[in-house]
């Protein structure tokens, strides 16, 4: 009697930590985001945010990373930093996120970085390649290839054709600093440095002077490491006092809003990007964003952000498989850092426990004339 009441205990507690186990496994996997969905760059919170929602439909399509769905929490900052400080707190302390994911720039980022340490949280895929997010951090991935990265390969396409007259336009704050210097010691590199530069404020909206120093200068080549609209002004009003020069924007301009803001005024400027063009469905990866976004967003246009925050996605849900059914903040980095490597289908990351760099792709796209950039 003993032994059977033993026996029947011993299956009832089974059950419970089975039922316990199944429960666990249901329970959705949260990721955290603070992304600028209203205000100035608000087209591209969106693209970050639908991209990688696109994936993550898809993932839970197929029955959710060991049966588990993966929810993405995305909260508004409206491109303001106190409001990405803030945002993190609540995603931490209240949804309590495996990870953070997509945060929209260096400035949206560096608020986050206490809390990020202080919580041991994994910091996925900042949409930046700045130095400050690239320095390596313990909890920062980053999936993309640097600002470095992206001036060296305009630099070295312009001066292969020989041009070496560059002119520099930046943000007047840190980050606006950080890649002026980064255009210098690639220019340096090859004996030159910009024969103009222009500083102006994220906010400023009267740059005259600004576009009239460097007409002045007349460059071959102006690197634009503004935001869209600084980008796309410049550009109008240095064209209209006739600048015939070749414009450059970097990637976190965002090729759809630039697009854009320019215009048939922007035909023929030329745009640095760190993943594939996102209307060549002969590539892997790019057949699979544009299935999956139509899926959620059928009238979504194909962006090479769209496609960055898919690639971005793709990637922590490797981690997230690699991590197992019960993973934790502290498994997930380990299982990012095993990834070596891993193609995404004609994209293709690294990391490492000493490497938190994932790809260092960077391919140059024009501005044609149905307002769309191609390579």
């Amino acid at each position: 009697m003993l032994r059977k009441s033993i026996a029947q205990l011993v299956t009832a507690l089974g059950l419970v930590l089975f039922g316990a186990a199944t429960a666990q496994a249901a329970e959705p996997i949260v990721i955290g985001q603070s992304a600028p969905l209203s205000g100035s760059n608000k087209d591209l919170g969106e693209d970050i945010r639908d991209g990688a929602l696109a994936y993550f439909h898809k993932v839970n399509a197929e029955g959710g990373i060991h049966g588990r769905k993966i929810e993405l929490v995305t909260l508004d900052d409206a491109n303001s930093t106190d409001r990405s400080g803030t945002n993190t707190v609540e995603l931490i302390e209240k949804h309590n996120v495996v990870a953070l994911f997509g945060y929209a720039s260096t400035t949206l980022s560096k608020p986050a970085m206490p809390h990020v340490e202080k919580h041991k949280v994994p910091f996925i895929a900042p949409f930046t390649g700045a130095d400050y997010m690239r320095e390596f951090r313990p909890l920062v991935f980053n999936h993309r290839a640097g600002y470095t990265d992206e001036m060296e390969k305009i630099v070295e396409h312009y001066t292969t054709f020989g041009l070496s007259r560059f002119a520099v336009l930046h943000h007047d704050d840190t980050v606006g600093k950080e890649n002026l210097a980064a255009v210098e010691r690639v220019l340096k590199a090859r004996n030159l440095k910009p024969i103009a530069i222009a500083s102006v404020k994220r906010t400023q909206k009267d740059i005259a002077k600004e576009v009239a120093d460097v007409v002045k200068a007349k460059p071959e080549v102006v690197i634009c490491t503004t935001l869209y609209q600084t980008t796309a002004d410049f550009v109008k009003q240095a064209r209209a006092q006739g600048l015939n020069a070749q414009y450059v924007s970097l990637s976190f301009a965002g090729s759809t809003a630039l697009a854009g803001a320019l215009g048939e005024a922007g035909l023929g400027v030329v745009m640095s990007q760190v993943v594939p063009t996102p209307t060549r469905a002969s590539v892997p990866i790019v057949r699979e964003y544009q299935e999956a976004i139509k899926a959620v967003a059928p009238q979504k246009v194909h962006s090479f952000t769209g496609l960055e925050a898919y690639i971005a996605a793709k990637i922590l849900g490797e981690g997230l498989r690699r991590a197992g059914p019960n993973v934790t903040r502290a498994s997930l980095v380990k299982a990012l850092e095993s990834i070596n490597n891993y193609d995404l289908g004609g994209y293709t990351v690294s990391f490492s426990p000493r490497n938190h760099n994932g790809s260092k792709y960077v391919g140059l796209t024009i501005l044609g004339r149905d307002l769309a950039f191609k390579d």
